[in-house]
């Protein structure tokens, strides 16, 4: 089975954000765009780097989180089989002598979302954090036994 998690979702979330970059910029009374939590929710999608991984018995989905501990990081399953990650990285406490030379590391919000397919089992849904690097492993429900022919008994009348 080809799995294709969340793409259409994820460009139009993409797509969203560039017009609203582009209303705000060039228009800042245009109401009819998406909010400003919506395109920064589009912004840490387009951030966070993810594959996605299919097995005989399940999917495992591999997000790279730098910097965040295990109790930093949300794994949801949202209405509609929508598997959520995020988490928040946040900048260091700065020291009164201390200045920054130069800042490249990427800091605020991480969050992927994934729209699970019918055969993902929801209730076995685990999550490892290790290196900065989160492992979700969404198990597969096994497919149904196929039926077999109930024999009929055909009576003399």
């Amino acid at each position: 089975m080809d799995i294709n998690l969340m793409t259409p979702f994820f460009h139009h979330i993409l797509n969203a954000a560039a017009a609203a970059d582009e209303n705000t910029s060039s228009n800042k009374s245009n109401n009819a765009g998406p909010t400003g939590a919506y395109i920064r929710d589009a912004r840490a999608m387009a951030a966070t780097p993810a594959d996605v991984k299919e097995y005989p018995g399940c999917y495992v989905l591999i997000v790279d989180m730098p910097g965040l501990k295990s109790g930093d990081i949300k794994v949801q399953v949202e209405e509609d089989n929508v598997l959520v990650i995020s988490g928040e990285r946040k900048r260091e406490e700065e020291k009164e002598e201390v200045k920054y030379v130069r800042m490249e590391r990427r800091m605020g919000k991480l969050m992927r979302k994934f729209a699970l397919p019918e055969n993902a089992d929801t209730d076995k849904i685990s999550a490892i954090c290790q290196g900065g690097v989160l492992t979700v492993t969404v198990e597969k429900v096994p497919p149904p036994e196929p039926k077999k022919p109930k024999p009929i008994q055909v009576q003399v009348a």
